[in-house]
């Protein structure tokens, strides 16, 4: 037990050096001046258009890196240094969001998979903790406790597979956005690389994620079939 402790402990420690490195990524990316001038919410409208994609509205949203793509009301959401910013970090942020776009445009069944996950892991997220470590307790007195706490188990493992689920739709999203902005002269080579590298890094906090979340699952599952031994 004390072993699956100090993995979640390295994943931890691995996440937090993960998202500070991205951050460092993007705000070194950030100084790197687009040749063509173009703004995020401009690259963004540009990579639709290019896709034909008519229905979708690029809109501004609070916060830093908080830019996502609504399947729900179809719109790329651009985070406010992104949104009207000119450089390779925002130009990298708005084509990924599109690539989103571009996924559900097209039926790619990786994300209709997530997007048909999405209100189950909700639920299975918000009361999950509660089940197991509820059936834990009951287990003292009932019988029952342990398929209680189990169950518990499941719903958490259903966050987890979602995770993995994420995976090939974020690295398909960033590998269609690089696609374009080469494929259509939208970016310098310097600005390529800049692109291409701070999206690799985006993508590393998604994989941290899933190991993080598979680490926990096992942990409590462990716990649980411990406790019936206890």
């Amino acid at each position: 037990m004390g072993s699956y402790l100090l993995l979640i402990i390295v994943i931890a420690a691995a996440s937090w050096w993960v998202g500070n490195t991205l951050k460092k990524k993007f705000k070194h990316y950030s100084k790197i001046t687009l040749r063509n001038g173009l703004t995020g919410k401009e690259i963004a409208e540009q990579m639709l258009s290019d896709h034909g994609i008519r229905d979708v509205k690029v809109v501004s949203t609070p916060g830093m890196l908080t830019d996502h793509y609504n399947p729900i009301t179809k719109t790329v959401n651009l985070s406010e240094g992104v949104y009207m910013q000119r450089n390779a970090s925002a130009a990298a942020v708005a084509a990924h969001e599109c690539g989103h776009a571009v996924q559900h445009a097209t039926g790619y069944e990786w994300l209709q998979l997530r997007s048909t996950l999405v209100p189950m892991v909700s639920v299975a997220s918000n009361f999950s903790m509660y089940i197991i470590f509820g059936g834990l307790i009951a287990s003292q007195t009932l019988a029952f406790g342990q398929t209680i706490a189990l169950i518990g188990v499941g719903l958490y493992g259903l966050g987890t597979v979602f995770s993995f689920i994420t995976l090939p739709v974020e690295y398909d999203a960033s590998n269609r956005a690089l696609d374009w902005l080469k494929r259509k002269n939208m970016v310098s080579q310097q600005e390529l690389e800049g692109a291409t590298d701070a999206l690799k890094w985006a993508a590393r906090t998604y994989v941290v994620a899933a190991l993080a979340s598979l680490a926990t699952l096992m942990y409590l599952l462990l716990r649980v079939m411990g406790n019936s031994r206890d």
